[in-house]
């Protein structure tokens, strides 16, 4: 065990770092948001938006409308509750209690009042990936199985929230669709209809992103900024790309840069890396590095095998 001196120096270091350091005194008489509250949140929207596939509750059996009312109901006073405590943590000190309140109040109905708009566009992105994809056997699989999908889904969620400036929750509810997916698509990312990520792992979308309808983008997709060295300086400012209607992504493809402008129905390929604007209808691709094709010998050594 630690000697008292030991102890006492450790003791020590860590409170000077405290008393150094203004970010670790959370404000006195509130919690910083939950993030398994906010997690659960999610999970019960998506059962509201698709019922039966996540719980037990088949609308054949029960009457919708109170399915719906019910849900809506506990969720707004869980999303309120974290809500609050996220504006009482980031709001400047001396905003009154009754005031965060009553922005919590109003974006929390602007949000659940969405919730029927937000659900047609996820219909629309179903109908993207089934469409989009031969290995769907149906919109159900999609729905219930597809990594993309989630993803999408709790993107459009967390961006709302976003939009409303909602502190802390639409970005702990996009890394848990990254951590869930290996799909990273900032809340602050502005994303049209009918969008489809195929396969997935490793998609990259910055916060300024624009993004049309009718996208598909494949695995390994980064829609990055060109340089983040600037940090703070560069908030607010267009650093992602824009990506205009009908474009198609390939895989590992790499398009960085706040003026760069990819033009409707392009289709960009694998690999590339792109930096500058592509015209409309625009084929981009990669020129196929040379293959060399050795036969075989017993006879050759180790080293020979790979001169």
């Amino acid at each position: 065990m630690f000697s008292e001196q030991e102890l006492g120096s450790i003791v020590q270091q860590i409170t000077d770092n405290y008393n150094n350091e203004e970010l670790f005194y959370i404000k006195n008489g509130c919690c910083m948001p939950d993030r398994n509250s906010i997690i659960h949140i999610i999970l019960r929207l998506r059962q509201v938006m698709f019922p039966g596939y996540f719980d037990n509750e088949y609308l054949g059996n029960t009457v919708p409308g109170y399915f719906v009312g019910h849900n809506i109901l506990r969720l707004y006073d869980d999303l309120s509750c974290q809500m609050k405590s996220a504006f009482m943590q980031a709001l400047p000190n001396g905003v009154s209690e009754e005031d965060i309140n009553k922005k919590t109040e109003e974006i929390c109905m602007a949000f659940f009042s969405s919730l029927g708009s937000i659900q047609k566009i996820l219909i629309k992105d179903i109908e993207a990936a089934y469409n989009g994809d031969p290995a769907a056997k149906t919109k159900q699989e999609i729905i219930f199985c597809y990594p993309g999908f989630l993803a999408i889904f709790i993107y459009r969620i967390a961006h709302e929230l976003y939009k409303g400036e909602v502190p802390f929750i639409p970005r702990i509810m996009s890394e848990y669709a990254h951590s869930n997916t290996g799909i990273d698509i900032n809340p602050g990312a502005t994303i049209g209809e009918y969008f489809f990520i195929d396969h997935g792992t490793g998609v990259v979308i910055g916060e300024t992103t624009s993004i049309g309808n009718n996208v598909k983008i494949y695995q390994g997709v980064t829609l990055g900024a060109l340089s983040t060295r600037s940090g703070q300086l560069l908030r607010d400012i267009k650093r992602h790309p824009t990506i205009e209607d009908n474009v198609t992504i390939y895989s590992s493809a790499s398009i960085l840069g706040g003026e760069t402008v990819i033009g409707k129905g392009s289709v960009i390929g694998g690999n590339a890396f792109i930096t500058s604007s592509v015209p409309p209808g625009t084929r981009v691709s990669v020129k196929n590095p040379e293959l060399k094709f050795t036969e075989k010998k017993a006879s050759l050594s180790i080293n020979e095998l790979f001169d």
